[in-house]
């Protein structure tokens, strides 16, 4: 039985018809014989019989309609629970995301005049398991290369930032007095790059097809705060994103040119996570976030 079956039993029980039924519930009145006839498939008693022309409950029926006001007035109950949970302004919303993204991102969020209480999460993985943690937060700050795979379309995309990855150089390197660098440039230096499988990988590769020479990797460091030390301390140069990365004195950035180096930076979520208010809320705050970003880099 279900509830549409039970309103049906209901509403013949009270109106004293098949035909009052169907006019209160603008149905026809074969559509409501059907439900009737669902209905009983599921109780071993009969539910209804003939009064002359007729359709009468039975005794067994008259007992299910009255417990039906009680079914129906629970679920009222809890879909007002529901209605009530999804509207309010306030309530957790949990966030994860990769380093830089964290770094960046997190402290307006706290500073942003939001009702939600956040949760903050720092979650560094490879591309492709980033759609994964939706499953665990509300929503996730995740990253892509401009030519790499869209996201799955099992999650909904906020778009926040296209951000450029720069050249990390030690300011006194001699090729800080270049405005632009192109991959012959720094084909032949040392390199600090990320991990396998983690998105800046993919575009380091690409300089070395662009140069014809491959890179000396030296140093293999996700986080960009460690990056920027070991450049500045002489360790190699780095792809390091021109807005999220936290400057340093020691370092400075050069666009590239001749390869795509970009990445989106995104916001993932289930699509009914964003049923709730408060992390539609959040989602908003992310984007006024983006825009600041930009303006203030």
């Amino acid at each position: 039985m279900d509830e549409r079956q039970l309103r049906v039993l209901r509403e013949v029980g009270e109106l004293g018809s098949v035909t009052a039924a169907a006019e209160a519930l603008l149905v026809t009145p074969s559509a409501i014989s059907q439900q009737l006839r669902l209905l009983q498939r599921s109780i071993p008693v009969p539910l209804t019989e003939r009064d002359g022309r007729r359709v009468v409950l039975t005794a067994a029926g008259r007992a299910l309609a009255g417990a039906a006001a009680d079914v129906e007035s629970a679920l009222a109950r809890a879909r007002h629970t529901v209605d009530e949970f999804i509207e309010q302004p306030g309530g957790v919303v949990s966030v994860a995301a990769f380093h830089s993204a964290a770094a960046t991102f997190c402290p307006l969020l706290l500073r942003a005049e939001t009702a939600p209480r956040l949760t903050l999460h720092d979650e560094d993985v490879p591309q492709d398991e980033f759609p994964l943690l939706t499953r665990e937060y509300d929503i996730v700050l995740a990253h892509r290369l401009d030519h790499a795979a869209a996201w799955p379309r099992t999650v909904a995309v906020t778009s926040l930032l296209h951000e450029p990855l720069d050249v990390a150089l030690p300011i006194d390197h001699p090729l800080a007095a270049k405005r632009a660098l192109t991959p012959r440039d720094v084909a032949q230096e040392p390199w600090i790059t990320v991990h396998d499988g983690f998105p800046l990988m993919a575009t380091v590769e690409a300089i070395g097809a662009a140069a014809n020479h491959r890179l000396d990797l030296v140093h293999r460091i996700n986080e960009f705060t460690v990056v920027a030390e070991v450049v500045a301390a002489g360790g190699g140069i780095a792809l390091m994103p021109r807005w999220t990365a936290r400057p340093h004195p020691a370092v400075v950035l050069r666009p590239l040119r001749g390869v795509h180096a970009r990445r989106h930076i995104d916001a993932l979520h289930r699509p009914e996570r964003a049923a709730r208010q408060a992390v539609r809320t959040i989602l908003a705050a992310l984007q006024q976030a983006a825009g600041q970003i930009r303006r203030v880099r």
